[in-house]
Order: structure tokens, then sequence, then C-alpha cells
């Protein structure tokens, strides 16, 4: 008999969901069963799967070890270690200014991702346990390409993944990203369109009208300033789909700098001497109205060094200095004293 009490950051989810985590290779047709025979039980009773857990509540598996192990599979979650800029953290969630080149979430190629070193991260600190891991895995909410830099948010607990989970579906979480378009953009606008990505080659196409497998997508863009050439633009992202920003901005004339795969060659030619090998695009800003936070992350090094030879540092300061201040509760990421010095 194998007995577990159920800790806070294991409370609030379903008892099958549970299970479906501790006994990871069994169909659920096995625990199902189980629990009608009473090998499973819940505080001593039989239980069907579908009960709230709560704080405290006992769990006992009445398999031999040899099931158990068998079902169990292994345990260990994968984890890597690097220094990470950390711009907010609390018991329940966590926001981390992702540099550009760093894969969100794991790939099949088994490179470490955010995930592996958020893992990591908080098994140094102590936040999470070994044992923990058995049956809850930190998590990131969202996801953002390889080479777009800025903020991804994590559950460092079940309670704080359901909180991001529910503000990002529900779309109360708002989005601010910074980056630098070939041309000049005057005004502000609100783009609609249609997005289909084409799997095979990891690539979308954006249409204005609907087309078959197409999903509808938004974004908000304000110029903050323009030397005619190139403009530093905010965008809000309003709908989250695969490489949104960039086929948008695309779509209207206006790619992004560095873009190689729905930019301008011979415009991103011009900047490969000043080390631009990637799209300048960074998740800079994030509002949460329900808490009443904002959370900024300043650009890095080489966004910073493109805005300051093309003369758009006081547009960017002045844009920073602002979305820095709007509420009492701001915080921004520690690397911020030396943004764009």
């Amino acid at each position: 008999m194998k007995e577990f009490i159920i800790e806070e950051n294991e409370a609030g989810q379903r008892f099958d969901k549970y299970l479906a985590k501790l006994l990871r290779e069994a169909p659920k047709s096995f625990f199902y069963k189980m629990l009608r025979k009473k090998n499973i039980t819940l505080n001593g009773k039989k239980a069907t799967g579908n009960e709230k857990l709560l704080k405290g509540d006992t769990i006992k598996l009445f398999l031999s070890d040899e099931t158990f192990d068998k079902f169990a599979g292994s345990s260990q979650a994968a984890r890597a270690y690097c220094e990470l800029d950390i711009v907010y953290e609390d018991p329940d969630i966590i926001i981390i200014n992702k540099p550009a080149g760093m894969l969100s979430q794991p790939a099949d190629d088994g490179e470490p991702s955010l995930v592996e070193y958020l893992t990591g991260y908080l098994l140094k600190k102590g936040d999470l346990t070994e044992e923990q891991l058995k049956t809850f895995r930190p998590s990131v909410c969202n996801r953002l390409d390889r080479n777009t830099s800025g903020m991804v948010c994590a559950g460092k607990s079940l309670a704080g993944l359901q909180f991001l989970s529910k503000i990002f579906h529900d779309r109360t979480l708002h989005k601010y990203y910074i980056c630098l378009t070939k041309g000049k953009i005057e005004k502000p606008d609100h783009i609609r369109g249609y997005l289909h990505k084409d799997k095979k080659t990891n690539k979308v196409i954006v249409s204005r009208q609907e087309f078959k497998d197409s999903l509808p997508i938004e974004t908000k863009y304000r110029p903050l300033g323009s030397n005619g050439k190139i403009t530093l633009l905010e965008v809000e992202l309003i709908t989250g789909r695969t490489h949104q920003i960039r086929a948008h901005l695309a779509g209207t004339g206006h790619p992004l700098l560095g873009d190689t795969k729905y930019g301008d060659s011979e415009f991103n030619k011009q900047y490969i001497r000043h080390g631009v090998r990637h799209q300048l695009l960074h998740a800079y800003r994030l509002v949460i109205p329900e808490t009443d936070q904002n959370f900024v992350a300043p650009a890095p090094e080489l966004f910073c060094k493109i805005i300051k030879e093309e003369n758009l540092e006081e547009a960017y300061h002045e844009n920073l200095e602002r979305n820095m201040g709007l509420r009492k509760n701001d915080h921004h990421s520690s690397s911020d004293r030396n943004a764009c010095e």
C-alpha cells in the first residue's frame, strides 16, 4: 500500500487528473477500475475520480510495488541550469525575461528550454522538491518564438497555473511588444485578418478574407517614433497566434527588421554588420487589470544598440518611463538600469 497526502500545490484539481499524473503510464480505464474496486481510495472511502482534491486529503493505493512502478514510469523531470532574468516572482507565479535564442518550451531535439531552466531554478531555490515533481510540474503559460525576447509567464504552483491560464484564456491580460519595422508608420491602427499555419514549413499565411482552416487575428499598434526609414512600434497582441505580429505587419508592408522568415532580405542585409540576425521583437510589457499590476522588461542590448543608431532613443525612453509609472505596484526587469544607456 502507498499513501499520499495532498499538499497545497496539488489541491484544487480533480482526483482523476491527479491520478493521471501519479500513474503516468496507466490507461485511464485502469485507475477507474481500481477506484470501483476500492483499490484506490480517497480519505478511506470509495471515490469516483471527479472529486475536487483539498489540502490534507489522504489517497491510498492498494497496489503491488511492481504494478505501481510499472504505471508510475519515470518521475525524473528534465531540468537545466542558467541564470534567469526574473521580472516578478511570488509563491504561485513567476515572470521571466527570456533572451532571444532560447526556446520557450521543450522541442524534439532535446535542447534545454525555458521550462527546463525554470524547473532547475525552482529546485535549486528550494521552492520545488523531487517528490512534488511526481504530480506537479511548473510550466510556461505563453510562448515566444525562439528569437523573440521578452516576458514569459509561468506557474510555480497549480493555483498559479490556473490563474494564468484563466487570464490568458479570457484575454484580460494585456500583452505589449516593441519592434522595429521597415518604413514610416504615422498613425495607430487596429488591424484584423485571418491566419493559417502550414505545419510542414512552420510558416503562416495572413489574409484579409477568411479561408479554409484559418483563424481570426487582431493586432493593435502605435508608432512611438520614426526616422523615415525605420519605425519604433508598440504592438498590442489581442489574439495570440503563431508568428502573428511578424506575419501581420509584413502583410501591411512593414516587416520587422531582422525577420528572415517574413521580412525584407535586402532591408535586413543593411543591418547584418550591426549583428542583427533575427527579428527585433520584444515582449516588454504585461498589464493585469485584475490585480492592478504592470510589468516592464526593457529591450535587450542589441535592440537598444539599433534604437540608438537610428536616433530613436528619445522615443524609446519616453515610452519606457511612461509605462513604468503606470501603476503604483509596477515591476520591472533587473536589467533595466542598463537599458539603452
